[in-house]
Formats: C-alpha cells, sequence, structure tokens
C-alpha cells in the first residue's frame, strides 16, 4: 500500500479495506474516549479543541471523530495528513460528499516538523511501517507539536494477531494488497513493551500503554514542551 507506483484505482479498494478493518476494531472510539475529555472541559472562548491525525490514509479516522464529536455536541475540528497525493485527494473528495469539515494535506511525517497548532495528534497503523530510529523520530515530532496531547494506536506483534489479521483481511476487503498488507503489518509491528519503550524515549517521560481489541496497543501522553 505504501508503493508510489500503485494503482490510483487499487490504492483506493485497499484504503476502502482498511477504513472497515478500523471501524472493526472500534479505532474511533478507542481514541475518542481520550480526546472526549480534552473537548468538554475547553473554555467556549478557547475555540475548537483541533485534531490532526498523521498518515491518515484515506482520512476515514478524523471523519469518524468528527461524527462523535457531532453526536456529542462539541467543538471539535479534524484533520489529517498523509505523504501519499492519492490518498489525500481520496480523503478531500469523501469528506466533500459527506458536508464534512474534515481538511486534509499532503505531509511527509518524517521530513520536517509537524504543524504546531493543534492540541491533539494522533496516528493509527504507521508506526508498524518504520524501523525503530524512524518510530523515535516520528513520535518525537509528534510531541514537539502537539499542544495537549499525543495519540498513537497500532498493531501489537504476536502469533494471535497474525492470525486474526489473516482471517480478518480476507472477510473484510477484497484487495489483494490488503490480503497481503495485513498479516505483513503485524509481522513488521513491534510488542508492547517495544512500543512502549519508544514512545519514552522520545517523550521524555511517562507513556501511557492500554491494550485493546483486536491485538492492538494505545500509547497516550501530554506533550513535554507543555
Amino acid at each position: 500500500m505504501d508503493q508510489p507506483g500503485l494503482p490510483a484505482a487499487e490504492h483506493a479498494r485497499a484504503l476502502e479495506g482498511l477504513r472497515r478493518i478500523n471501524a472493526i476494531s472500534r479505532t474511533a472510539s478507542i481514541l475518542w474516549r481520550q480526546i472526549e475529555g480534552l473537548a468538554s472541559s475547553r473554555p467556549s472562548a478557547a475555540g475548537p479543541l483541533r485534531v490532526l491525525d498523521v498518515a491518515t490514509g484515506g482520512g476515514s479516522l478524523p471523519l469518524a471523530l468528527e461524527k462523535k464529536a457531532r453526536a456529542a455536541g462539541l467543538d471539535a475540528r479534524f484533520d489529517g495528513c498523509d505523504i501519499s497525493e492519492t490518498a489525500v485527494g481520496l480523503a478531500a473528495s469523501r469528506a466533500a460528499g459527506r458536508g464534512s469539515s474534515c481538511r486534509y494535506f499532503a505531509r511527509d511525517a518524517l521530513a520536517g516538523p509537524l504543524p504546531g497548532d493543534y492540541n491533539v495528534l494522533t496516528c493509527s497503523l504507521f508506526l508498524h511501517h518504520l524501523d525503530e530510529a524512524d518510530a523515535v523520530a516520528l513520535l518525537r515530532r509528534m510531541d514537539d507539536a502537539a499542544l495537549d496531547l499525543v495519540l498513537v494506536d497500532d498493531l501489537i506483534r504476536s502469533r494471535l494477531g497474525y492470525g486474526l489479521a489473516v482471517a480478518g483481511c480476507r472477510l473484510l476487503s477484497r484487495s489483494p494488497i490488503v490480503h497481503a498488507d495485513g498479516p505483513a503489518s503485524v509481522a513488521a509491528a513491534f510488542t508492547a513493551a517495544e512500543a512502549l519503550g519508544l514512545a519514552e524515549r522520545a517523550a521524555g517521560g511517562p507513556v501511557r500503554l492500554t491494550r485493546h481489541w483486536p491485538r492492538r496497543f494505545l500509547l497516550s501522553w501530554r506533550p513535554r514542551t507543555r
């Protein structure tokens, strides 16, 4: 899915499969529990809580979070960035079709700083694509940029996780890319302990790790510079 020469139609089909997998995994609900508290305690005079999803892919996570914020009557804005112009275009088209205020833009999260005007930075299912050095670099950039909170959700490397990926990707997507990429992603992922260690190196302080279905972890912390 990360190959630059991937045909747009195949890329779109793979991103749709990933959207379904994230929906079944309840990724948005897991992250919303963390974001809701900040949004609900924010003074109205401070304006909307701003959230940026890094390496957003097809942009389904900002849309799902926006839906939850609207249902809760909370003032929050959700954007996404990705290195892929194809993914950004698909995400923007989907948002426009739903009347969403989500904004998407191209950005290489591993090349230079991330925007520093967002309260919360999230990242889902991207960390496992990186080696340790790049993972720490990404987490450090997120820590430097976020005003209030960093949330990173990803796969746990395990035999059970691998088996679930094989079955789930075939059930939830027709894309051969997803069929291959899902299990390969689990095999390349960090263990929960490894991910926690990398985040603590990047954050320079305490990081909270929780586990959730299906064999995923959520890292959360307050930026050290705030």
